[in-house]
């Protein structure tokens, strides 16, 4: 099999073009390992990056989800392998049988017995290669264009076709469909509540494609012009972060492992970081993935998270010359996190640990390490008052159905600070958990339970009571799953996702919108792609959780 060359990555990413050191056929030659066509390899390649590296890794080692290498697939066999996928597990994992093929479930079964290929790295010269403009920022319009509220704007993930959709928020209307990286994972625009003051905080968003691919969206633009410019700073990838005074744009890489800063302004790459190294438990990483990063609201710098190092790296973006940074030493696996309500302390999960990792910004220090339960997953996360413990953030886990709260005021809480106040058991696991601090509730979808009728439905926990008083379907159809929740800028309504979690060219999801005291349906907005998450451009930016 010749070795392949990377071109403009499709929908198809980073896996369809993937350099090969060895062939399929050479490393089935190997003890053991089954065979594939080349046509069946490429396939399952593809299938492998859409639907099982986020968890298990470029390279198969494992993080969120177990390690793949063939000397842990092959004792397994190919049915049980076969049946995994198809069924998921109570552990956490999706059920992939309404979505792929009896075929596609077989290849995939097949191709984790044989060894991983190793993609290539990516040069600063290539990134700059696929730089474009296509908006200069000069010619940028000096006021909004088109006469809505956009600070009440929703952007939305339309996951599988690489679209983000802008809908106002006032008018429950579709604005536009907006061409991203293929599964944005994550948007991020300056924040209103750092102390360095972006000009018109939340005007400019930047998508992060799993395709490595960062977008500029002007939401101040009528609808064909939003899209102001792009460039690919992986080839596998997750978040993004805006610095405080809105220069510079960070990406982080899932593959290869490193971090990027972009200039805000033209979105061209300007310095490139390795984030491998050595981990924790003082063994060399060569797949260390950049998972969070968020920019510090009172520091001139970015968290960035080290996913299988176990470390928080605090990265001043002060001097880019002689770039600072801070390495944090914590726990396995970092995934994402949310700030505390003062914006000093980030509270991230190490999910593979079971652990939540809470550093302070300002020491640049790790303040504490808190025991939770079975694969936490805070999603952009939750803060509210509790009557008992008083300032708190909460956490769903993928492992279990169960919502766990700790306190996080040590200033004026300290005896309950970092220490758990409460837990509450849901019907199955979950992903996103989310409030506002105008409601009386905390929702937390059960997307990662494998029924149906679980994954379906989000629950509504009392503040006060920490009783669930509210579980609600969102659909009977077959292969969706209710995810994420985001409320409006004044907290008035809860928007929730309703996903279907097959591929798809056509619109086929919709966001359901609940009065959020009532906890009663107001509309749906349908002529979605796949939606997932959503970001209120007003509470994004002021910081609200």
């Amino acid at each position: 099999m010749k070795q392949q060359t990377f071109k403009r990555l499709t929908t198809a990413a980073f896996i369809a073009a993937a350099a090969f050191t060895v062939s399929p056929t050479v490393m089935a030659a190997k003890a053991k390992q089954p065979t594939m066509s080349e046509a069946d390899f490429e396939t399952s390649k593809n299938l492998y990056f859409q639907r099982c590296a986020g968890c298990h890794g470029v390279l198969r080692k494992g993080a969120t989800g177990k390690n793949l290498e063939p000397a842990n697939t092959i004792k397994k066999g190919q049915k049980r392998l076969e049946r995994i996928i198809a069924l998921g597990t109570e552990g956490g994992m999706n059920n992939f049988n309404d979505i792929l093929s009896k075929k596609e479930i077989s290849m995939l079964a097949t191709y984790i017995q044989i060894d991983p290929p190793k993609p290539p790295e990516m040069s600063l010269d290539l990134m700059k290669e696929r730089h474009k403009v296509f908006v200069e920022p000069k010619d940028y319009p000096s006021k909004p264009m088109h006469g809505r509220n956009w600070e009440n704007f929703f952007l939305v993930i339309e996951r599988d076709v690489g679209k983000v959709a802008v809908i106002d928020g006032d008018k429950h209307e579709i604005v536009a469909h907006l061409s991203t990286g293929y599964a944005v994972h994550v948007l991020k625009a300056a924040e209103h509540h750092n102390k360095l003051h972006a000009e018109n905080p939340g005007r400019f968003w930047y998508t992060m494609g799993r395709d490595g691919k960062l977008t500029k969206i002007d939401l101040w633009a009528n609808p064909d012009k939003m899209v102001v410019a792009e460039v690919q700073v992986a080839y596998d990838a997750r978040d993004v972060a805006v610095s405080g005074d809105g220069k510079y744009i960070i990406g982080g890489g899932y593959w290869p492992p490193h971090f990027v800063i972009v200039d805000a302004a033209t979105m061209n790459p300007l310095k490139v970081v390795s984030s491998r190294g050595v981990n924790v438990d003082g063994n060399y990483v060569e797949e260390s993935r950049v998972a969070a990063i968020y920019d510090t609201p009172n520091q001139s710098s970015w968290l960035v998270a080290m996913k299988e190092l176990g470390q928080m790296w605090q990265v001043d973006y002060s001097d880019l010359d002689n770039l600072r940074i801070d390495k944090i030493d914590s726990a396995k696996f970092l995934h994402d996190g949310f700030f505390d309500p003062s914006g000093r302390y980030f509270q991230i999960a190490a999910n593979a640990s079971n652990k939540m990792v809470v550093v302070d910004t300002e020491t640049r220090k790790l303040e504490a390490i808190i025991d939770v339960d079975k694969l936490p997953h805070p999603g952009p996360g939750a803060n509210w008052n509790d009557p008992k413990c008083g300032p708190v953030g909460g956490t769903t886990h993928l492992g279990v159905g169960k919502v766990t709260v700790w306190g996080n005021d040590p200033k004026g809480n300290k005896a309950n600070a970092w220490k758990e106040c409460y837990t509450v058991e849901t019907d199955g696991p979950g992903v996103f958990l989310r409030t506002h601090p105008k409601s009386d509730y905390v929702w937390a979808d059960q997307t990662k339970h494998p029924e149906p009728e679980v994954q379906q439905s989000v629950q509504v926990i009392d503040k006060k009571t920490h009783k669930i008083v509210k579980t609600i379907r969102l659909t009977k159809k077959k292969g969706y799953a209710a995810v994420h929740f985001e409320f409006n800028a004044d907290g008035s309504e809860v928007w929730v996702s309703i996903w279907n979690r097959a591929d798809s060219k056509k619109p086929n999801g919709e966001i359901v919108i609940f009065d959020a005291k009532t906890l009663k349906e107001k509309a749906r907005v349908k002529g979605l792609y796949a939606p997932t998450g959503k970001f209120n451009v007003y509470n994004r930016i002021n910081h609200v959780t």
